[in-house]
């Protein structure tokens, strides 16, 4: 069987994201079709991954300049701070969210004594 030019290997790496999920698509697209070998279906898997941890990393660093909104000052008017790429780990950060969201609304105004309402 002949061997189908494809050249999705020893190719440099990306330079932008786009780039990456550009060469991830046609990756994606050629291992859908079906038309490849099962070397080069494992050549394109593994090059598919190196671009998708390119993408995921291009994405986590743009997240890291995101600024934080801290609150609003008494004017009303939000204030941010910047986002500190070492704080928090993605594990984190994902256990801090959803300790915020199970949290309740009305905890941060309560204190101890004055649960007095609720059975536990």
């Amino acid at each position: 069987m002949p061997k189908k030019s494809t050249s999705t290997r020893h190719q440099p790496p990306p330079k932008s994201f786009e780039e990456s999920l550009e060469r991830l698509e046609t990756i994606v697209h050629q291992l859908e079709q079906g038309n490849l070998g099962l070397s080069e279906s494992l050549g394109c898997y593994e090059e598919g991954v190196k671009h998708l941890k390119h993408c995921y990393h291009a994405l986590e660093a743009a997240e890291r300049k995101i600024e934080l909104l801290a609150g609003f000052d008494a004017d009303g008017n939000p204030v941010t701070e910047d986002f500190d790429e070492t704080e928090l780990s993605l594990d984190e950060k994902a256990a801090a969210r959803s300790r915020r969201r199970s949290r309740p609304r009305n905890s941060q105004n309560n204190s101890e004594d004055d649960r007095s309402d609720t059975l536990f």
